[in-house]
């Protein structure tokens, strides 16, 4: 560990997403906390005018935009963030910035700003699912993934909606100062865990959500009956379909096959219980997937890691 403390700026502006800002701000502080020494970080909120209003119309005092080059340089998301990506001297302040940052992060939709700046050209990167298509438009030349709670690409980490913004920071902890001292900070802020960047936005069963709740039942049924016979044909019938209607329909409600959505699920409830510390073996049969090999190939596809690797480093309990 360095002697100094590491510099954190924040960066906030008018209509910020408040948990935008407090969210990272709290981990580090929480680090801090927890350090028993010196503290780590001395991060700081900075603005280019001062008090600025949150989109939820709490006020907030910040520093004024500093000359010197950070650590790590934040910046936060929410409904203001396209009026500042129309600001010049805002974005020239972000690439002098980040020029000479260790590390360069945003959360949310404080990826518009990290784009319009040029930072994100020929990287990947994540934001709020929300704005994904508009992101994507907008910045062709960034290589978006709609998927991750956060990516890292070198030194440029770019997250996704809200609250992603504290596993992003987390990560920054556990990358600082070991993932012990991490683990530590999520507990303290009564994080469930401390979830991997690779973690969908959203869970399985609110991505297959439709707008008329169409086939909400069915996947309700799904997630109760994770070891039965889960086919076309079963689905189908139980949706009072035909096989090809039931296809058709479900894909045009859900953007997803049958068989995909079932994947998706029965992985989603497999990591649950990789979480919970139990074994690898045991949560393929309890999900139906039949062997491990077959949950090993579903979680690579979906999750980017093995089960085993997965839950050696996310199961409750373990340092």
């Amino acid at each position: 560990m360095p002697n100094a403390a590491r510099r954190i700026v924040i960066l906030a502006f008018p209509g910020v997403q408040i948990l935008d800002v407090t969210g990272p701000l709290q981990v580090f502080a929480s680090a801090n906390d927890l350090a028993g020494g010196a503290p780590p970080y001395d991060p700081v909120v900075v603005a280019a005018q001062t008090p600025i209003v949150s989109s939820a119309g709490l006020a907030l005092e910040a520093g004024p935009l500093e000359t010197g080059a950070p650590h790590t340089l934040v910046v936060a998301g929410g409904r203001g963030v396209d009026a500042a990506c129309e600001d010049p001297a805002l974005l020239a302040w972000i690439r002098a910035r980040a020029a000479g940052a260790g590390r360069v992060a945003s959360v949310c939709s404080g990826a518009f700003l990290l784009a319009a700046a040029g930072l994100l050209d020929g990287r990947r990167a994540v934001t709020h699912w929300q704005r994904c298509a508009q992101f994507a438009r907008r910045f062709p030349a960034v290589r978006l993934d709609p998927e991750p709670i956060f990516v890292r690409d070198g030194a440029v980490w770019t997250s996704a909606g809200v609250t992603a913004g504290i596993d992003l920071a987390l990560a920054m902890v556990e990358e600082d100062l070991g993932r012990a001292a991490a683990l530590a900070v999520a507990r303290q802020l009564v994080v469930f865990l401390k979830r991997p960047g690779g973690q969908a936005q959203f869970s399985a069963l609110l991505a297959l959500q439709s707008g008329d709740g169409r086939f909400d039942r069915l996947h309700a049924w799904i997630g109760e009956n994770l070891r039965s016979d889960l086919s076309l044909t079963v689905l189908a019938e139980r949706a009072a379909m035909s096989g090809r209607s039931f296809s058709r329909r479900y894909r045009q409600a859900t953007g997803r096959t049958p068989a995909r959505a079932v994947e998706e699920i029965r992985v989603e409830a497999a990591r649950r219980l990789l979480e919970q510390g139990v074994a690898v073996t045991a949560a393929a049969t309890r999900c139906g997937f039949g062997s491990e090999e077959t949950l090993r190939r579903a979680f690579l596809r979906l999750v980017g890691t093995s089960p085993r690797a997965y839950r050696e480093r996310f199961a409750e309990g373990r340092a």
